[in-house]
């Protein structure tokens, strides 16, 4: 079995989830920027990436940083998981295989919906 955030993984069974967190900051007034953390295997949050340009409201800020956290998803029904090579890293460690279908699933919003 591999390990991720101290749960243990049968083989088989999907690659954990990301531990992916979204906020918004609002460095000036009316300057809302979406910021993505994920927490390392430490569990220490470190910033993984950000609005390059301001949106000028919390709900537009959201939204997209929504779809830039779908982004990250292959597949939206299983969610953000760990990439194949870190899992077959570990797996390789505790002498299992990986046999993952990696091939992108269709897309749909969730969330705040479409950015608009």
């Amino acid at each position: 079995m591999s390990a991720g955030a101290g749960i243990a993984y049968a083989a088989g069974m999907p690659t954990p989830l990301r531990p992916i967190a979204l906020h918004v900051e609002e460095p000036a007034e009316g300057d809302f920027r979406w910021v993505l953390n994920e927490r390392d295997a430490r569990g220490r949050w470190v910033e993984l990436d950000r609005a390059s340009a301001p949106a000028g409201t919390y709900r537009q800020a959201m939204a997209d940083g929504l779809l830039a956290l779908q982004a990250l998803a292959q597949d939206l029904d299983a969610g953000p998981r760990r990439a194949a090579e870190e899992e077959a890293d570990a797996d390789a460690e505790d002498g299992q295989a990986d046999d993952g279908d990696t091939a992108p699933k269709k897309r749909t919003l969730f969330g705040f919906g479409p950015a608009t």
